[in-house]
């Protein structure tokens, strides 16, 4: 019996013994992870100075234009056009719309979602 006791107290050793193992091998991962972040930051070009940083146009901050757009006509053929004879080589091409008026959701509509029934009423 008193060999069970022994057995019992030496795998207790052994477990306390990897773990000890395994926390210096972390600390270990650790500190290489730690140089290597150094000596990648020591590559990096510097930081810009004051006099390097972007300033303002000398007319003041750029405004934001909001207008209407509306979808360039696609040219009228006897056959098939393909994107590529299309006008700016199929993508579709904007102007600015005559009407000032914001395009608005009708009433009851749900947007984009759903079938546009009544919603949540």
């Amino acid at each position: 019996m008193n060999t069970s006791w022994m057995d019992i107290a030496a795998g207790r050793g052994a477990l306390g013994v990897g773990l000890i193992v395994a926390g210096v091998v972390v600390v270990a991962v650790l500190i290489g992870a730690f140089a290597l972040g150094v000596r990648v930051k020591r590559r990096e070009p510097p930081t810009p100075t004051p006099e390097e940083q972007p300033r303002l146009p000398e007319d003041g901050p750029v405004r934001e234009v909001r207008e209407s757009r509306e979808p360039d006509e696609v040219p009228r053929s006897d056959h098939r056009l393909t994107p590529h004879q299309l006008p700016k080589h199929g993508n579709a091409g904007t102007r600015t719309s005559s009407s000032t008026d914001r395009p608005r959701w009708d009433e009851g509509s749900s947007g984009s979602f759903g079938s546009g029934g009544a919603g949540g009423r």
